[in-house]
């Protein structure tokens, strides 16, 4: 067979004297034939293909007219020629070393391992662990949109474990400003945002909390709650006028927290105005009758409905595990 396809000398010298696009052409094709699986000879197309080598080798290194045609098929006269093209099973040896290496890079980059963050948004899992500095802010809204727009049908479930706009020790990190944007973010996704308590969720981060879709609230049960008035970092030295004027902006912003508040509780605003002052803190059954959240989640602690709920208190508190999505 390799015989049949070695073209003849003289075919080779006139092929030294073409233009350097179709010396080009005839190496890559040489190269090509080299890297190719061993061929049967019982092929009729490969036949075909020798005996045109033969006769008219340019034919071999000629592009086909019609850009739509399969590679070579040109070369034949009539739509019967197509019992020419190889069969399925040399056609299946031929792709197999190329499909098999293609694929196992594609397994590679499919099973990559990826970041925390990636796998829980790829669930619609937003989490917040820290307080609200500017640079979680930002990330926080930017997955939050992301999420929203990707598929709005679909739940988003927020998880927080943050002190809000403050320190543990209630000295103010940020603006509160900052839970106000990602609560105005929230107000204006169409999907349902689901919000879980774990840990911490104190300040601004209780109000985000509280922002979540009516009936999809969740905490677990020793998760820390509180509300409290908004605070101010230090600012040095101010005038009179400066300091009149931070008085106003922060009473505007308390007003604001607590509409807010009293909206997402079902409370009323000077019941909230009187909690918030000084701080008020909740364990997960007081929270859940405040109106911050609407379920407890057990979840595998049910011996601590004794020490949270009094014996002669008959409520409702099963863990609601399937509208949770797991990590």
């Amino acid at each position: 067979m390799a015989t049949s396809l070695r073209l003849p000398m003289a075919t080779t010298t006139s092929l030294s004297s073409s233009p350097s696009w179709m010396r080009r052409r005839s190496s890559h094709t040489v190269c090509a034939m080299k890297r190719r699986p061993l061929l049967s000879p019982n092929e009729s197309f490969l036949g075909k293909l020798a005996s045109i080598a033969s006769n008219t080798p340019k034919k071999l290194i000629e592009p086909p007219p019609d850009t739509d045609t399969p590679p070579l098929l040109h070369l034949f006269n009539s739509p019967s020629s197509y019992r020419f093209m190889p069969s399925a099973a040399y056609e299946e040896s031929i792709e197999s070393a190329s499909d098999i290496h293609r694929i196992r890079r594609f397994d590679r980059w499919r099973n990559k391992p990826k970041d925390l963050s990636t796998f829980l948004l790829d669930r619609r899992i937003v989490y917040i662990g820290l307080p609200l500095v500017p640079v979680v802010t930002e990330l926080v809204i930017v997955q939050l949109m992301h999420l929203g727009f990707d598929d709005p049908n679909a739940p988003i479930y927020l998880y927080i474990d943050s002190t809000g706009t403050t320190q543990e020790d209630s000295q103010p990190v940020a603006n509160e400003s900052e839970g106000f944007a990602i609560y105005d973010v929230l107000m204006s996704l169409k999907t349902e945002i689901r919000t879980v308590a774990l840990g911490t969720a104190t300040g601004q981060a209780c109000l985000l909390l509280a922002a979540g879709t009516k009936g999809r609230r969740y905490t677990l049960p020793n998760t820390k709650l509180m509300i409290q008035e908004p605070r101010v970092a230090p600012s040095g030295s101010l005038s009179a006028s400066d300091v009149a004027i931070r008085a106003k902006e922060l009473k505007n912003t308390k007003d604001t927290l607590v509409k807010l508040l009293a909206h997402h509780t079902g409370n009323s605003a000077e019941t909230i105005a009187n909690k918030i002052n000084p701080s008020f803190y909740m364990d997960c059954v007081q929270a859940k009758e405040f109106g911050i959240v609407d379920e407890i989640l057990w979840r595998g602690q049910e011996y601590l409905k004794d020490v949270y709920l009094p014996e002669e208190e008959e409520s409702d508190t099963s863990a609601v595990t399937d509208d949770i999505g797991a990590v």
